[in-house]
């Protein structure tokens, strides 16, 4: 998702408690993969592999200059003809100790193996975040997690918060924050930052 439709989503859930929640995960990401310069691995379920989170992180972390930001993905079935950056398998997270961030992707209950290698890596000293469906597990192991329920949060979905998150991640300042205001208000913040030249690249 390009800055123009991360924009527009921020404005359509202006008001609601998402863009300040995602934020404030992806400044715990963040600051997790800066301080501690170990990578970032990123791994779902069995059922579900973060293809596009994944994909975001990497041009997020190029567009920031944050090299930490780009997540290797851990994926539950390898080919023998998959790439390298595709052939890193759930053996990755036994290997994962102090230093690591470990993202989890988990929109249901993971399987119990998964979720025995997610905590040995915390207990080696990884630290853990969940974007999850509310699995009190989950939870338990994470450092840092953020749920999304669909039913309740009014339709907002796992694949809506990525954008959010992965997006906020690369930020390099915070926005200030900001009311609802009238419609015309809000289209015109909308239309100066889309037309503003973007920040300076280091």
């Amino acid at each position: 998702m390009d800055a123009v439709r991360v924009a527009l989503l921020r404005d359509v859930l202006a008001g609601t408690a998402w863009p300040a929640a995602a934020r404030g995960f992806a400044g715990a990401l963040r600051s997790s993969v800066v301080r501690h310069g170990g990578g970032l691995l990123l791994v779902g379920t069995a059922e579900y592999e973060p293809w596009h989170l994944a994909a975001h992180l990497v041009d997020e972390a190029m567009w920031a200059g944050l090299p930490e930001l780009s997540p290797t993905l851990v994926r539950h079935r390898v080919e023998p003809s998959d790439p390298a950056h595709l052939a890193v398998g759930l053996g990755r997270l036994e290997a994962a100790g102090r230093g690591a961030t470990l993202l989890l992707v988990a929109p249901r209950r993971p399987d119990g193996g998964l979720l025995e290698r997610v905590h040995g890596a915390r207990r080696a000293g990884a630290t853990v975040l969940s974007l999850d469906g509310g699995d009190r597990e989950v939870h338990g192991l994470a450092h840092e997690s953020l749920t999304v329920d669909p039913a309740r949060d009014e339709g907002v979905d796992l694949d809506t918060v990525q954008h959010l998150v992965s997006a906020a991640a690369g930020e390099n300042s915070l926005p200030a924050p900001r009311g609802r205001g009238r419609l015309r208000d809000r289209l015109s913040r909308l239309a100066d930052h889309l037309t503003s030249p973007p920040p300076a690249r280091w």
